[in-house]
């Protein structure tokens, strides 16, 4: 039997009886912190740019937020699922591949919608996703072999959203075949100076997982196998891996989506530790003027993704800079915070900061490498003019399983996200129908109602 039957088959096989109340809860809390991310950035430019390019009016069957016009679920899934990965706010999920996991759930919203299914459905069809993309990243590394984490995405979106549409197991891993044959993203959207299409990579991969669905769910069919072939997945992306469906979550076993990281600042999460360590140093001086260097030891991934490349240290556009370690950390030495504002240009261009990074550097430090997954560490040491160290290091952010973020503080996010578009009462509505999902009868009541 192919890999992509066999996740066919586990896409078909959970019911939403087999979910806990862990694994319902976890749901609900990663889709009211999404949909706080989706939401705030509804009117940031890449956002704007995505649905003035689309066409959309009232024939469609799924709603582009913040807005009463309808498109297709493809079309939504691109242009919601972009607004939600725009601040880097969403969660993540680290192993062999990292993944920010709720990228997932505005693109199976709008098939939900489209295909008129209701909260349970959307719960179930989270959960299912996030297994299926974390157990992914769980088997094989794509980062290192030049290929995007979206990638798998093309998977679980495409497992998930067929779910939703009522396809068949048979049509579910044709779906797969195609997504997964025709859309690989190249790992050049994360290196180097950082562009619009950095927050836009996982929604197109989703654009194309669903309408994979539909062409499968009119039994279109694909390459197969797909992961397995002449010319498949393994050989040409990501090398052999071994996945054991029977270790995947069910009434058995712990499901995927309990174990992921929510986000308590806006940069990439690699940087989280680092945030809270150069917050919690800044006690110990008055003034940056007092420091002389500033030393950041991090992991592998943290070395390579956020502090190899020149342009983390003199960043030009919004998407180098939350995926800057150096900056990010100055930003948090100097002003004591790291928000959205953190991110508008004059901030990022700003002289002092590019002279203060001048004092930083980055490392990568065995001890805090052989860390990973299990957390992800950062250590600054900074040394001041008086010849005083100051060391802090952090294992477990906020937002980890073992730290983790209360309901409370997702719901502070939540109110802080969106507050530009929403006054008290609509916040109050929209929190109370996403912590009670699964009466939601329809999408109607769950997808906010709100204008830019």
């Amino acid at each position: 039997m192919s890999i992509a039957r066999e996740i066919a088959q586990y896409a078909h096989s959970i019911q939403f009886a087999d979910l806990d109340k862990e694994t319902i809860n976890a749901a609900k809390r990663v889709i009211v912190d999404v949909m706080g991310c989706a939401i705030g950035a509804s009117d940031e430019r890449p956002v704007a740019i995505a649905r003035e390019a689309v066409y959309a009016g009232s024939w469609g069957t799924a709603t582009l937020l913040g807005t009463r016009q309808k498109t297709s679920p493809d079309i939504a899934a691109f242009v919601n699922g972009l607004a939600a990965r725009y601040f880097d706010y969403n969660d993540g999920y680290e192993n062999m591949e990292f993944a920010h996991p709720s990228d997932n759930i505005l693109p199976l919203m709008a098939v939900a919608e489209s295909s008129k299914r209701n909260g349970k459905d959307l719960i179930l069809a989270t959960v299912i996703a996030y297994e299926i993309q974390c157990r992914l990243c769980d088997a094989a590394s794509l980062w290192r072999r030049g290929w995007d984490h979206v990638s798998y995405g093309l998977v679980s979106v495409s497992a998930a959203a067929s779910r939703l549409m009522w396809l068949s197991t048979e049509q579910t891993e044709q779906a797969i075949n195609i997504a997964l044959s025709s859309h690989i993203t190249l790992r050049q959207v994360r290196a180097g100076e950082l562009s619009m299409w950095k927050a836009a990579s996982f929604a197109n991969a989703a654009r194309n997982a669903v309408f994979s669905a539909m062409l499968a769910g009119k039994d279109m069919t694909g390459p197969s196998p797909i992961f397995e072939g002449e010319m498949g997945f393994w050989k040409e992306v990501s090398g052999k891996f071994k996945l054991n469906l029977r270790s995947f979550g069910n009434r058995r076993n712990r499901f995927r989506i309990t174990q992921n990281i929510l986000k308590y600042f806006p940069a990439e999460i690699r940087s989280q530790s680092a945030i809270s360590a150069a917050l919690s140093a800044r006690k110990h001086f008055s003034s940056i003027d007092e420091i002389s260097s500033v030393e950041i030891g991090t992991t592998e991934s943290g070395y390579k993704i956020l502090g190899k490349d020149p342009e983390k240290w003199d960043p030009k556009t919004k998407e180098t800079a939350d995926h800057s370690l150096p900056y990010i950390v100055a930003v948090a030495l100097m002003d004591g915070r790291i928000d959205n504002n953190s991110y508008l240009r004059k901030r990022f261009r700003e002289k002092k900061t590019l002279k203060f990074m001048k004092k930083i550097s980055v490392k990568e430090k065995a001890n805090l490498t052989a860390m990973y997954p299990r957390c992800i560490p950062n250590e600054l040491t900074i040394r001041l003019r008086s010849g005083k160290s100051i060391r802090e290091k952090v294992l477990y952010q906020k937002g980890h399983q073992k730290n983790p973020m209360s309901n409370q503080e997702i719901e502070e996010k939540f109110s802080k996200l969106t507050g530009k578009f929403l006054n008290k009462a609509q916040k109050q509505k929209i929190l109370q129908n996403l912590w009670n999902l699964e009466k939601a009868k329809s999408m109607g009541s769950v997808i906010p109602d709100y204008r830019i």
